[in-house]
């Protein structure tokens, strides 16, 4: 069975967002990721048609836009994001990690499925920063 220390996982860049980080495993059904986000990064407002998420926030807080939902999660949080729901997240206060998990396990890639959603420019507008 694999073990994976988070220390020893290999630091990647995404393209959608370079400044951010992912380490990443990949398993039959489902990829994991820890994601860290410097304050104010993060991708934008997007679903995933085919992939169904669970988000656990481990440090820092993350604003987020889930569906209908505009709000701060913090550390201890768990956030499900089903298929075809509109949602994106930026770090507030400092950087944000969390634990990502998402089915199916496609090719590993944590953003394989993602679709920019309609009206991603208007969510930028709900952001604190971005005042």
């Amino acid at each position: 069975m694999p073990i994976y220390h988070i220390a020893e996982m290999k630091k990647e860049h995404p393209k959608l967002n370079p400044k951010m980080i992912f380490q990443t495993a990949t398993g039959e059904f489902m990829k994991a990721g820890i994601v860290t986000k410097p304050e104010g990064e993060g991708s934008s407002l997007h679903m995933h048609p085919s992939e169904e998420q669970f988000t656990l926030i481990l440090e820092g807080k993350l604003h987020l836009i889930l569906g209908d939902e505009d709000c701060i999660v913090e550390r201890g949080d768990l956030i499900h994001i089903p298929r075809f729901t509109n949602h994106r997240s930026r770090a507030v206060g400092g950087p944000a990690t969390f634990f990502m998990v998402k089915s199916p396990a496609g090719t590993g890639d944590l953003n394989q499925d993602y679709h920019q959603a309609e009206g991603a420019e208007k969510a930028e507008e709900k952001y604190p920063g971005s005042k």
